[in-house]
């Protein structure tokens, strides 16, 4: 396959993903990073990150309102739920396994 060929299926399923993640509102992020290791903070880090390394400019808001589609201020106040004890209890485990330990 063609590198531009593979490219554009990549950015074709990226974009699906987002719109599927986009009517899945209901899905919290904590659950996503415990039953996957990832959730869309982490796309957004690495869309902000792939953009850093092409010399664009982009900060940690800026990738997260690429993948929200909004600030995150405002999804997190429209969407995000509090979190159980043992949500927050399986998101540590899940977050040092995938992530790395969290900042003090």
């Amino acid at each position: 396959m063609e590198t531009q060929t593979k490219t554009e299926l990549e950015a074709a399923a990226f974009r699906a993903l987002l719109k599927h993640l986009d009517g899945r509102k209901d899905v919290q992020n904590i659950d996503m990073m415990i039953l996957t290791g990832m959730c869309r903070n982490c796309l957004s880090r690495w869309y902000q990150e792939a953009a850093n390394e092409r010399g664009i400019d982009m900060t940690k808001g800026q990738g997260r309102e690429a993948i929200y589609g909004e600030p995150y201020a405002d999804w997190v106040a429209k969407y995000q739920t509090d979190a159980t004890d043992e949500q927050q209890a399986a998101f540590k485990v899940a977050f040092a396994e995938n992530v790395g330990e969290p900042a003090k």
